[in-house]
């Protein structure tokens, strides 16, 4: 059973109580909460359902899909063309060697319990995410701060021990929210972060949905269009295409509905379709801590197994570009490894030889999203093709946090890595691949300290071919994510730099 969580709102308090079972409701009996915010709700549509309402604590995207600008903001906002823009912090400042950072947080800034945000609060919450064991999945981002200061309530100064150029927008991620500090530095609970976003979470319907209402005091109240928001989460593809054509659902930010655009595309004056780039990568990741992938020669073999194109077929219906490493062509200082460990099933069979193995079995672990269960049983066979045998299990969301990505009890698995700026994770010897290697973290640590724009781009070139040649995972494509929306709606992002949904763009023509 989850704890009995309390949160005040508009001054006034109430209760959310979740029961865990399927099913279950966590609601907030306040019928007028968003009374005062004109304008017609909305429905939206998620693959998935997130396990929890902290982004500091848990790392499912899901979980900021809804609360991330929504209900709990960071300092910054990620804008469509992936800049960092202001949010929390009007305006920010770094040294000239990138190392002190000074943000001049927002004035009246409230917490939805009316408390007023301060530069204490930024610090509490960027102290436990960089405190030993915790569990924020950018740990890294915040135990590079090595001091912050607050000479007053509405300066936060932050001293790096590496210089880190991309700092605002590492800070405007949903790892990087600022919650209300609760007694003695610790935090709200997990399942309800108390945040200052323009909506709060009105009702949870374990299994089918969540329910944001507007704030009626947020500090720009006037500027939100949509009064109440049902996220509604809807996992086979055949579901999602039909409950957009009945209408149950306006909106759905990728949507598994490759196979039925022409569908939607015919009829304008109902829906819209929007294709847009993605800074994502979707993977078949490897266990380093299983024996035979301790092997590079073996490693490698997996990954020219793989006909990428097809699997994007198999996959993402077409809707994908290769990769060769863990970087998309329009981010920053790209570099084009996908000839290393390019598609070559004899040469894979050779390098199985080299390395003595033969008649390989491994496990293959897939999540219920759409694009690891179709291709799943593609690259199975392909695998199977050069010899190694791979026995498919699928596997619900829940079992692949706790299971793959906490426990690491997997051989391999299929998965998208979403967020824009977690190459750094190649150099945790704690992250769910398992990956060691000293010459890795010794380049991405030079890479790190370089203050100097051409030495550090030069450096992030060498990283990505070292981690294609390591093969550290098999890389197969960046997604093109597609999205159907009724005619209506407008604000909806064209390009997508991380997984988010900014109800405070949209609106109703």
């Amino acid at each position: 059973m989850d704890p009995f969580l309390e949160t005040t709102l508009d001054r006034r308090r109430f209760h959310l109580l979740s029961l865990g079972a399927a099913g279950a409701t966590l609601a907030a009996p306040l019928p007028t909460l968003a009374q005062g915010i004109p304008g017609r709700p909305l429905v939206l549509g998620m693959t998935l359902e997130p396990p929890g309402l902290d982004p500091t604590t848990g790392a499912a995207a899901a979980i900021g899909e809804i609360m991330l600008y929504n209900v709990l903001e960071p300092l910054t906002k990620v804008a469509e063309d992936g800049s960092a823009q202001p949010l929390l912090a009007l305006r920010w400042s770094a040294s000239p060697d990138q190392r002190t950072w000074t943000f001049v947080l927002r004035p009246g800034v409230r917490f939805h319990d009316g408390t007023l945000l301060d530069a204490a609060a930024v610090k509490a919450r960027f102290e436990a995410s960089a405190a030993p064991g915790g569990q924020n999945k950018d740990r890294r981002v915040f135990a590079n701060i090595v001091a912050i200061a607050t000479p007053d309530p509405l300066t936060v100064v932050l001293t790096l021990k590496q210089p880190e150029p991309e700092l605002p927008a590492l800070l405007g991620q949903a790892t990087a929210v600022i919650t209300k500090p609760g007694p003695a530095g610790r935090d709200a609970p997990a399942a309800a972060p108390v945040g200052t976003g323009p909506y709060v979470v009105a009702q949870w319907q374990r299994g089918a949905s969540l329910t944001l209402a507007a704030w009626p005091t947020f500090r720009d109240a006037a500027a939100i269009r949509i009064p109440r928001v049902q996220f509604r989460f809807i996992g086979e593809p055949a579901a999602q295409v039909a409950s957009l054509l009945a209408g149950d659902v306006d909106v759905f930010p990728r949507v598994a509905a490759a196979r039925a655009l022409a569908q939607f595309k015919a009829q304008p004056k109902r829906f819209q379709v929007i294709t847009a780039s993605s800074r994502a990568k979707t993977i078949l990741a490897m266990n380093h801590l299983r024996p035979a992938h301790q092997d590079v020669r073996v490693r490698r073999a997996i990954a020219m197994a793989i006909d990428r194109k097809a699997v994007i077929q198999a996959s993402a219906d077409g809707y994908g570009v290769p990769i060769g490493s863990f970087v998309t062509p329009d981010t920053p200082g790209y570099v084009d490894c996908t000839a290393i460990n390019a598609y070559d099933p004899a040469a894979a069979k050779a390098l199985l030889a080299q390395a003595k193995v033969s008649g390989l079995r491994l496990s293959l672990k897939l999540p219920p999203v759409p694009y690891a269960r179709q291709g799943g049983e593609l690259i199975a066979s392909q695998l199977a093709a050069v010899g190694i045998t791979v026995a498919i299990e699928q596997i619900e969301w829940a079992q692949w946090l706790s299971g793959v990505y906490a426990n690491r009890a997997y051989d391999l698995t299929i998965i998208s890595h979403v967020e824009p700026h977690d190459f750094g994770n190649f150099a945790r010897a704690d992250y769910y691949w398992g990956y060691r290697s000293q010459q890795f973290n010794a380049l991405y640590d030079r890479m790190q300290n370089a203050a100097d724009p051409a030495q550090r781009a030069k450096l992030f070139g060498e990283a990505q071919r070292k981690v294609a040649e390591d093969a550290v995972a098999a890389f197969l494509y960046q997604p093109q994510w597609i999205t159907v929306a009724r005619a209506g709606l407008k604000g909806l992002w064209t390009r997508t730099p991380l997984f988010a949904n900014d109800l405070s763009t949209l609106s109703w023509a």
